[in-house]
């Protein structure tokens, strides 16, 4: 390992000691953490999350509408929406 100095400003302080203790790990482990992570070339659950999401966009643009007519439910949401 080499060592190395950041400067942080309070906030980024604060942040990292509170992480730090949660884990129960230091705080260069919690920076080293994050570099890993940021450094990482696969992709994290949430970006693959986002790009499952982004290719569906529109997927059912074309999919037929289901009409509904005045029943139950729809009589009670407009009766909540007219308080």
């Amino acid at each position: 390992m080499q060592r190395t100095n950041l400067y942080l400003d309070e906030r980024q302080t604060t942040a990292l000691d509170q992480l730090a203790r949660a884990e129960g790990v230091s705080r260069a482990e919690v920076v080293r953490r994050l570099i890993d992570r940021s450094l990482a070339t696969e992709p994290s659950e949430l970006d693959t999350d986002l790009a499952a999401i982004e290719s569906s966009f529109g997927a059912l643009v074309d999919a037929p509408t289901v009409r509904r007519g005045p029943d139950r439910r729809a009589a009670h949401l407009d009766s909540i929406r007219r308080r």
